[in-house]
């Protein structure tokens, strides 16, 4: 809207160049016209320097999602690995690190099977049979070796990597009620304005209020929710793949 009107004036002040060009005395022409031509270049100006900023400040804030969502992608995977393991997500970060260096998957293999129904068996009088199915212990996996192998960042993920220097993200875990079952949930956030700290106060508003297909919606970028049952980010495809 501001670069609208700016462009509105821009256009008026033409029209006004032209209407002093044909009515106004020429003593007095050139001194009006002079002044007229600056304020012309100056709202140009002005005009430039909002697009550029605007697309600067895009560009920018791309690069630093880009960096934040690979650390949300990493606490999401830890989380689901806590759930598989203990049936709960865990909404300390200490407690999610210690449990990434020692605990372990456990592999397993299901086989169906067929053994004597032995209640049948006594009531038909005759050998009955039933399916089942087994589930063998192969062995175990550290979460670890599983997850990060020999790269350490795991210790780091709860660091927002880029924006605000110090900042960690907000963790948070519990228990949603939907259709009387407690499901686990969580949710990992940090706000846009700790991610573009330093950046056009405007723009960070503007952006902190997106509501679009293409664009990270609210004012957070998140991975999970204690809203609803979702282990997805809230980014789109062109920041990075689900």
């Amino acid at each position: 809207m501001v670069i609208l009107g700016i462009v509105l004036v821009i256009v008026l002040t033409i029209v006004i160049v032209y209407l002093i060009d044909k009515s106004v005395p020429k003593k007095y022409k050139s001194y009006i016209l002079l002044g007229l031509w600056t304020l012309i270049i100056y709202l140009g100006y002005i005009t430039f320097m909002s697009v550029y900023g605007e697309i600067k400040f895009n560009q920018l804030k791309e690069k630093r999602y880009k960096v934040v969502i690979e650390n949300l992608k990493d606490i999401r995977d830890a989380e689901l690995a806590h759930r598989s393991v203990t049936g709960q997500f865990q909404g300390n970060w200490d407690t999610l690190v210690k449990f990434i260096e020692n605990e372990k998957f456990t592999i397993t293999q299901r086989r169906d099977s067929t053994v004597i129904d032995k209640e049948l068996t006594r009531l038909y009088g005759v050998d009955t049979t039933k399916d089942i199915v087994i589930i063998d212990t192969l062995g175990f996996v550290p979460v670890l070796d599983s997850l990060f192998g020999a790269d350490t960042r795991y210790k780091t993920m709860m660091n927002v990597p880029s924006g605000k220097e110090g900042q960690s993200f907000v963790l948070k875990s519990g228990l949603l009620e939907q259709n009387g079952t407690n499901i686990p949930v969580f949710e990992a956030s940090v706000l846009k304005n700790v991610i573009l700290f330093d950046q056009d106060k405007n723009l960070v508003d503007l952006e902190s209020e997106v509501v679009s297909v293409e664009g990270v919606n609210g004012p957070t970028l998140k991975v999970g929710s204690m809203e609803e049952v979702n282990t997805n980010g809230n980014w789109p495809k062109n920041y990075s793949e689900q």
